[in-house]
């Protein structure tokens, strides 16, 4: 028997990602008469078109996503709540999919899988889409950008994340002032709190539209590696890991060329050694990933990728308080 979901789209206004994430959602191989739709913009919105499932426009104010989502789960009526963004759309599986994970372990209390750059983004949005899933800009986090095998997670993005109901109403919704991370502490309160399992799947499989090379990419790097760094101290659970030190050891580095450069040229050659081989990595991975045409722009944003984050991450983990939406401090 097919179960009831809930799709839940948190956005500022009604633009054309959200057309072409419920025409994408209309064309889902499931039961659509068991699917509502709940898009939550600012102001009052028209959506127009016909759809198989059930359309509900909900405006909340300029509120941040965690608080729009909350407003959602409890307008909802699905047995599985998922979560996308407004810039996101779904393979035609990708519901059944994730169901039919819930329904193969009641120690399952969310799922996910991965959010794929679309082939029709533009170039610059390709390259940030390149960025995330290259084997040095995504790290150990690539499967959240290109499919991977499946497995069980601990810390999720909201792009592409479906819930129980009954989870959710146990941990009480999002119920954070936090964005970026609202995913996170969910995630944690899943994990830790009610000790059920996040389940990964690679036909769990949405795409999702990149922002742009350099200012949109790294004004969302900058925010990321701010709420991590500042997560160190108030989750550790998911952030005191050392994958997330490692920009910030490299920017560090880089800093300590002046070393070298002011007083010791000598040490100018040993101390250029790991940045060489970084470099050559740095080339490798581009190719290999981007391709020819994407290299260039490629190994230049892993590299400011790198520096950004690394040196955001520190201002977080040093930061006594954060301003949840600009993600500075007070």
């Amino acid at each position: 028997m097919l179960k009831t979901v809930s799709i839940i789209i948190p956005v500022k206004e009604v633009n054309d990602y959200i057309a072409e994430s419920l025409g994408e959602i209309n064309k889902l191989d499931y039961g659509l008469k068991k699917v509502e739709v709940i898009v939550l913009p600012d102001s009052p919105s028209r959506i127009k078109g016909k759809f198989k499932f059930k359309l509900k426009v909900i405006p909340t104010g300029h509120i941040y996503p965690g608080e729009k989502r909350d407003i959602g789960i409890k307008k909802s009526a699905g047995e599985i709540v998922a979560f996308i963004d407004d810039d996101v759309f779904p393979k035609k599986e990708w519901l059944k999919t994730a169901v039919n994970i819930f329904g193969s372990d009641k120690n399952i209390g969310a799922a996910c899988g991965p959010a794929v750059t679309p082939e029709n983004d533009s170039f610059l949005r390709k390259v940030s889409g390149f960025i995330y899933s290259s084997f040095l800009g995504g790290g150990g986090y690539r499967y959240r950008y290109i499919p991977e095998k499946a497995r069980f997670v601990e810390d999720y993005p909201s792009c592409n994340l479906l819930v129980r109901r009954d989870v959710l109403e146990k941990v009480g919704g999002f119920n954070t002032e936090f964005w970026p991370g609202e995913d996170t502490v969910l995630c944690l309160k899943i994990v830790r709190d009610l000790k059920l399992k996040i389940a990964y799947d690679p036909d769990i499989f949405v795409y999702h539209h990149r922002r742009e090379f350099f200012s949109g990419h790294i004004k969302q790097v900058k925010s990321y590696a701010m709420h991590r760094g500042y997560f160190v101290k108030r989750f550790p659970e998911t952030s005191l890991k050392a994958g997330y030190f490692v920009p910030s050891a490299f920017a560090l580095y880089l800093v300590s060329f002046s070393y070298p450069l002011i007083f010791c040229h000598k040490w100018l050659s040993v101390w250029s050694m790991p940045l060489e081989l970084y470099v050559l990595l740095l080339f490798a991975d581009s190719i290999k990933t981007a391709g020819p045409a994407y290299a260039a722009p490629t190994m230049a944003g892993i590299l400011l990728t790198h520096i950004y984050y690394g040196l955001y991450f520190l201002k977080g983990l040093f930061s006594t308080k954060l301003n949840e939406e600009k993600g500075e401090k007070k």
